[in-house]
């Protein structure tokens, strides 16, 4: 004899909703879920965290704070993340009495290079060349494929942080002992013809909503670009989503979750996986039907999966705290912003982060439009204008 399982009854409005994390992820996680009816706590130890600022609650504490997180447990019907290095074992704890999504599992793995990389290859899945370096006597001789190569620290390295080139055996060494002996893993830097990502959103009932094949384009190891559709053969864009759907499976994900690819001589290899919406998916804000914070909601409530399609091209461009004195000379000078108001098809999102400093993402502006061409062509115009350099 057989039992069919219960459906899960699905988290509806004006149910409380937890969030770990308060930036700009957390903000648009936020308005999307007070949009569709639902109440928001978030924790975050910075008492200016842009999501905290708009949040029904915000929790000022640290992620591994048992007290605060039993009184969340007892608030909140469910939780997400909004980045990686929310430790393991506080998912773990609230999932004892709520709702998790993405699980700890997933995100253990998205927060240590090593676990990752051991990961995408025992999954059979596409990845350079690596070696993981534990200790001095790890790193591989000058003569191996590995040079010249780029040594990342395991854990707690993004957006070009933690990172370093390295040629040889001895610049290994050096930057090893730079990274004060922690554990990193050394990849073989390969020829890129350019680098794409894809978004996606998966259920608890393995349904899959795959986002347009993103082109992204870097500055100081910092996302600047992003290009949707992205250019290039319809053969790399669609073994993109092949390729980032088999990720969301061998993991069993639930939630949204962002896979990088690096495209050689055609071929495309996984570069990294973030388990929450992701940078290169603020397009879908403004040119699709859902947009990835939505969809976070979605599958952390029970809810049907929504429409990724693409209603509009789009380019993206973020805005760091360079540029808020990059023309005046003096710190925390406006950027001209009727430079992008003077744009119809502009869609410009600030962050209310209270401080712009160099290298800190404050905003990005979404250009969409039919003709491809003159999308990009007008984004580019705007970022210049603005002083991004």
């Amino acid at each position: 004899m057989s039992f069919n399982q219960p459906e899960p009854i699905p988290i509806l409005p004006p149910a409380m909703l937890g969030m770990l994390g308060g930036g700009q992820l957390g903000r648009f996680f936020v308005i999307a879920a007070h949009e569709m009816g639902y109440r928001v706590t978030v924790l975050d130890p910075d008492q200016n965290s842009p999501a905290g600022k708009i949040a029904d609650v915000h929790v000022c504490a640290a992620y591994d704070d048992i007290a605060t997180l039993k009184g969340m447990a007892q608030s909140c019907t469910a939780f997400t993340t909004e980045f990686e290095n929310v430790p393991a074992a506080t998912l773990e704890y609230l999932a004892q009495s709520a709702t998790v999504r993405p699980g700890a599992k997933s995100v253990a793995i998205a927060q240590n290079r090593v676990l990752e990389k051991n990961f995408l290859r025992d999954a059979g899945l596409p990845v350079a060349a690596y070696a993981v370096i534990q200790t001095a006597q790890d790193i591989p001789e000058s003569s191996s494929v590995l040079y010249p190569g780029i040594l990342k620290v395991a854990r707690f390295g993004y957006d070009g942080k933690g990172q370093v080139r390295v040629a040889n055996q001895q610049e290994t060494r050096s930057a090893f002992t730079s990274f004060k002996g922690e554990t990193c893993v050394l990849e073989q830097m390969l020829s890129l013809d350019y680098e794409v990502s894809v978004v996606l959103a998966r259920d608890a009932h393995g349904n899959i909503a795959a986002f347009p094949t993103a082109e992204n384009s870097h500055l100081h190891g910092i996302l600047d670009i992003s290009i949707v559709p992205a250019r290039g053969s319809a053969e790399v864009r669609e073994s993109a989503q092949v390729l980032a759907k088999q990720v969301a499976e061998k993991l069993d994900y639930v939630g949204v979750l962002g896979v990088e690819f690096f495209v050689c001589g055609g071929r495309l290899l996984v570069n990294e996986i973030a388990p929450r919406p992701h940078n290169s998916g603020h397009y879908t804000l403004d040119a699709c039907i859902t947009n990835q914070f939505e969809q976070q909601v979605r599958a952390m409530a029970g809810l049907p999966l929504g429409d990724a399609r693409l209603h509009s091209n789009a380019v993206m461009v973020n805005i760091l705290g360079n540029i808020w004195n990059r023309a005046s000379g003096k710190l925390n000078v406006e950027p001209a912003w009727d430079k992008a108001f003077e744009q119809a098809n502009l869609k410009l999102h600030l962050y209310g982060k209270h401080h712009a400093r160099t290298g800190r993402k404050m905003g990005h502006f979404t250009v969409i439009g039919e003709d491809a061409d003159a999308v990009l062509e007008q984004a580019m115009q705007v970022r210049s204008e603005l002083g991004i350099a």
